[in-house]
């Protein structure tokens, strides 16, 4: 055996190294190049064009140009080595496999890519679903395509998949449903990403994302809420953003029975009015109004309407016209009575 051995040994003579020492110290040096220069410098070009796609296929090509021209390398050095037809052969199917698998990367990459690129453009309302759909179908593709290179049929194993769906189908039911009501979601456009959302639990915040579990909802706090879609497909939802996105504010005020109730009605209107131009979030040129509605225990009580431009656009709109219309109303002498209960106690004497 040790006989053996040497004999292995003094085949590979320093030639022979040297030559396949050549190849891939070339192929990195090559690699190396096309990652740091011609790609960057591609890069570089494709901002200047009007079509982001080529943006998407430099990116993309990063990290895999410099393992493709190893994996060359690779190849070729292996073609100079004194080794058997046996494991020439299986040296070459393992660098296909490899560079298979380079190519499944990158076409998981440029689906993912495209996929983001027209959600961006409001093709598609949310991304990550159909991104990761994209790289699932490739990554599927690429592998079953390896399979293939080395020989392995893959006939039977779509078979047994096909009959395997229904057990698959069966343990995984609460997985589809959360895919296919996403879908449905993503599908009505009913609810879309960046709407501002309240559900009849009481959740609600801006739709940051639809994955192929979740919806994710990022309350005004910061947190983050993460809602099963199937849930939220069987929810009574409030989009706060449809069919537009400025919205009406409704402010409750009330005055006492001794206002003279047109001077109120103008004087308020006249501060909203300001109000609405001069605060960021209102909706300049929206003719606010009053409507009265209550004889109220100690007050006459009416409701403004004011308009402001999204749903967090009214917490300010709302701050500035109750600071302005409380300084207006005491300028103008409109008292807002304090709820008022007379108590006549029966049999008291004095």
């Amino acid at each position: 055996m040790l006989r053996g051995i040497q004999e292995i040994i003094s085949m590979f003579t320093l030639d022979i190294l040297l030559t396949a020492g050549g190849y891939l110290i070339v192929s990195a040096v090559v690699g190396l190049v096309m990652e740091r220069f011609v790609l960057r410098r591609l890069g570089v070009l494709t901002r200047h064009t009007s079509w982001e796609g080529d943006d998407i296929v430099i990116s993309s090509l990063k990290g895999l140009v410099f393992y493709s021209c190893l994996l060359a390398g690779i190849y070729g050095a292996s073609l100079h080595l004194p080794i058997t037809e046996r494991a020439q052969e299986i040296a070459g199917k393992l660098i296909l496999v490899a560079f298979l698998t380079l190519v499944t990367v990158l076409m998981m990459r440029l689906s993912a890519g495209f996929v983001l690129h027209y959600a961006r453009k409001a093709v598609l309302p949310s991304p990550s679903i159909f991104t990761n759909l994209a790289k699932v179908t490739a990554f599927s593709l690429g592998v079953l395509i390896i399979l293939q290179s080395l020989g392995i049929s893959i006939t039977p194993m779509l078979t047994a998949l096909g009959v395997g769906g229904l057990a698959v189908a069966l343990a995984l039911q609460d997985t589809l449903s959360n895919i296919f009501s996403g879908l449905q979601i993503i599908a009505t456009r009913q609810i879309r990403q960046g709407d501002y959302i309240r559900l009849s639990g009481g959740e609600e915040g801006y739709v940051t994302d639809i994955t192929w579990r979740n919806t994710l909802i990022r309350a005004l706090a910061n947190n983050l809420v993460l809602i099963p879609n199937s849930k939220l497909a069987g929810a009574i939802v409030t989009n706060f953003q449809l069919p537009d996105t400025d919205m009406g504010l409704l402010v409750p005020v009330g005055v006492s029975y001794d206002s003279d109730l047109e001077k109120v009605e103008r004087i308020t209107v006249e501060v909203a009015r300001e109000a609405l131009k001069d605060v960021q979030g209102g909706v300049d040129g929206f003719e606010p109004f009053i409507r009265y509605h209550t004889f109220a225990d100690s007050s006459i009580n009416f409701t403004v309407i004011l308009r402001c431009q999204e749903f967090v656009d009214q917490y300010l709109v709302k701050h500035e016209f109750v600071k302005r219309l409380h300084k207006r109303y005491r300028d103008e002498g409109i008292e807002i009575p304090f709820p008022i209960r007379t108590v006549y106690l029966k049999g008291a004497e004095g």
